[in-house]
């Protein structure tokens, strides 16, 4: 959690309708990106309708149908599982727990170290980087079938030297499952412009950092979120309650404020709530007991 400090640093027939369409894997040709299985979170960017719940179980259990059970892990590090067993960590590290666990996909940014590794377990199918290399921006658009992973490039700028901008340095990384529009906003270092807005579309769960000075600072962070609209926020890249508790303090006017004393959430596009709700996880790292 202290790395970074360390290093300064619902519309179901047309739902139904665009997960029917195929999609070739990511290629460069023009022909390929036309091929491509379109993005129901920026298709239908206006429907959003849904139940979530806690599930008290082992990261091991089975996902109930229509479901993504998420995981918080440690700092920015999530743990995304579905009911067909597809795994993916957020801003991998190279270590979840003391556990012999390998996800099926991996995402990193490289603002700083507690967001991605240089040594990823070379088992891990697809290794997905937020960032390109300089010029042009990282693009994936991973079709897994049940899940969709798709990123948006965003820069990072530096703290200490304020004409330094790496373009496309960051990515927020999308992923479509079960119906519902997941976002990672990854270590954001600024408001998404209008066509990075528009290439998110709907985003239902959004995990946002709120530490309010490594990454995004809060007010900017509070105006992104109040404009996504997402049905469940959930806090990441907190250092100490203080940091936590000064960004709910200031979203509690907006947001229907859950405290889950746990560190997994189930969301279903049925179950989202019908406000604006920020679910706070505790971090824990994976083990084969409950949580």
């Amino acid at each position: 959690m202290f790395q970074d400090l360390i290093h300064h640093a619902a519309v179901r027939p047309a739902l139904a309708a665009l997960l029917a369409l195929s999609a070739l894997p990511l290629a460069a040709s023009s022909l390929a990106a036309q091929e491509r299985r379109p993005s129901h979170c920026i298709a239908l960017a206006d429907a959003a309708p849904g139940v979530s719940s806690l599930q008290k179980a082992s990261f091991t259990a089975p996902v109930e149908a229509e479901t993504l059970r998420i995981t918080y892990v440690d700092h920015a590090t999530f743990l995304l599982q579905t009911a067909g067993g597809i795994s993916v960590a957020t801003d991998y590290t190279g270590y979840l727990g003391l556990v012999n666990f390998v996800p099926d996909v991996v995402t990193m940014n490289h603002a700083h170290s507690s967001h991605w590794t240089a040594r990823p377990d070379p088992r891990i199918p697809h290794v997905l980087k937020g960032w390109g290399d300089g010029r042009t921006p990282a693009d994936h658009h991973l079709d897994l079938g049940e899940m969709l992973i798709r990123n948006v490039p965003t820069d990072i700028r530096s703290r200490y030297e304020s004409d330094f901008v790496e373009t496309g340095g960051n990515s927020i990384f999308v992923f479509e499952v079960a119906g519902l529009c997941v976002g990672h906003l990854g270590h954001l270092h600024h408001e998404p412009d209008a066509a990075q807005y528009a290439a998110l579309g709907r985003l239902d769960v959004v995990m946002a950092a709120v530490d309010g000075g490594m990454s995004l600072d809060t007010a900017t962070m509070m105006k992104m979120l109040t404009r996504l609209r997402a049905s469940v926020v959930i806090p990441m890249h907190w250092f100490g309650r203080a940091t936590l508790d000064g960004f709910l303090a200031g979203m509690s006017e907006h947001y229907v404020i859950e405290q889950r004393g746990k560190a997994t959430y189930t969301a279903s596009l049925r179950g989202l709530p019908r406000e604006p709700t920020i679910v706070v996880l505790e971090p824990a790292f994976l083990r084969e007991s409950e949580f």
